[in-house]
């Protein structure tokens, strides 16, 4: 890889934060690609005007957000794939604020659910029923199985960016849930609309689809609601 790739040094005081938003940058801008291997650390600290401890904090914190990896003997690489570590650290940060949190999941999943109407494969469709069939059919606890529902969708979208947004999304939602909810769950309405959102897929209507996700995630937001309220008002 050219070691010339238009980075502007640091001026000021060197942060590493400017390090890394520097070399997001140029990941950005594809002046660095996924897979690419980076200058040398002597490269990076001449270019950027930094010093080594602060190359090297910079470089740290993008291997621990999956941006960069390193070989041994080999050097520095882009990651192939950019992991869920930068998303996962945002709804970390935003860890208690669940109205926030319910309010990003409806966002992201109806714009999934729209796309997964128009590109999900019979596949997928057995996986989604055999789901249905275990929240009716199981005995006990039946979250894993209504995250995987919701998981197989997203997946049926086929968006490799939006891939890396739907497990830390899920994970988060179901653990802030049964923090305020103490296990209270309703397997009935969960069956029956997870049931609507499925025959819909099957259609592959656009429309019905992202209705029927809506109400889904609408009454789970509503129910959450009253029960901070109910908390809030004690």
């Amino acid at each position: 890889m050219k070691n010339d790739v238009g980075i502007k040094s640091v001026k000021r005081k060197t942060l590493s934060k400017q390090v890394v938003e520097q070399i997001v940058q140029l990941l950005m801008t594809g002046q660095f690609k996924l897979g690419d291997r980076l200058p040398s650390e002597h490269v990076l600290m001449e270019q950027l005007h930094v010093s080594r401890p602060v190359l090297r904090e910079a470089l740290s914190s993008l291997e621990t957000l999956g941006i960069i990896n390193r070989k041994t003997r080999e050097g520095t690489f882009i990651s192939e794939k950019i992991g869920s570590e930068p998303f996962s650290l945002m709804l970390a940060l935003s860890a208690g604020d669940l109205p926030a949190i319910m309010e990003a999941r409806m966002s992201i999943e109806l714009g999934l659910i729209s796309l997964a109407a128009r590109k999900i494969n019979d596949e997928q469709l057995a996986q989604l029923k055999e789901t249905l069939d275990e929240i009716e059919f199981g005995d006990g606890d039946y979250s894993e199985y209504d995250k995987g529902f919701h998981r197989i969708i997203a997946y049926s979208a086929n968006n490799s960016i939006l891939e890396g947004l739907v497990d830390p999304l899920l994970n988060m939602v179901e653990q802030m849930i049964n923090q305020v909810s103490q296990g209270d769950k309703n397997r009935e309405v969960t069956l029956e609309q997870h049931k609507l959102i499925y025959e819909s897929l099957k259609k592959h209507d656009v429309l019905e689809a992202y209705t029927n996700m809506y109400r889904h995630l609408e009454y789970g937001r509503n129910k959450v609601s009253r029960i901070i309220n109910h908390s809030t008002n004690l």
